[in-house]
């Protein structure tokens, strides 16, 4: 849990990285900045538009995108939305999100842990599929991000993971380079 890994860098005397906790995913989103710097350069203003459920990936896309001057906005159906999180657009409406927006991101609906609710998880988030039609709302040089595992037909369509308007790959790759670079920061703070 989330609690543990605060306590641990509040007693600890080395930094604690949280790499994934149910709160949040903040080295995730690390790749997903890198990711758009690569794509679009500067990333100041661009906007981005997480659909699906108000979860882990969601409330670090906000906070981290917010500081680093992405305009974040949230689609989630009733019962799975984001808190308020500061700077942070939220909404039901997938197409309202995703308006104008550069990058359309999503992430799965049943994480581990959610097994026992998955029918009405999917019932719920279904209208949130991220698809060709959904990416046409979006700015004409949108790209797609999905933090993976992927289950293609269900949050995302097999034809925007393996389709040209998908970064998901690079993606994917630049988590290794983003985590590289906050260990030497880390280990090394002063090079």
């Amino acid at each position: 849990p989330h609690a543990l890994i605060e306590e641990l860098a509040a007693e600890g005397t080395i930094p604690v990285i949280n790499m994934l906790t149910d709160d949040h995913h903040p080295c995730q989103v690390l790749a997903d900045l890198l990711t758009l710097r690569e794509a679009f350069g500067a990333i100041e203003g661009r906007k981005l538009a997480y659909v699906g459920d108000g979860n882990n990936m969601a409330r670090s896309l906000a906070i981290l995108g917010a500081m680093a001057g992405v305009e974040v906005a949230i689609a989630s159906p009733g019962g799975y939305e984001l808190e308020p999180v500061a700077g942070a657009q939220l909404t039901r409406d997938p197409a309202e999100a995703v308006a104008g927006a550069h990058a359309v991101y999503t992430d799965v609906w049943v994480s581990m842990g959610d097994e026992e609710t998955a029918d009405a998880r999917r019932a719920a988030l279904g209208p949130y599929r991220v698809d060709d039609a959904l990416l046409d709302l979006a700015a004409p040089d949108v790209i797609a991000l999905h933090c993976l595992p992927a289950h293609p037909g269900e949050e995302i369509t097999a034809e925007v993971l393996y389709g040209d308007r998908q970064r998901i790959w690079d993606q994917a790759e630049n988590r290794r380079h983003a985590q590289k670079a906050l260990l030497e920061l880390l280990i090394a703070p002063e090079q």
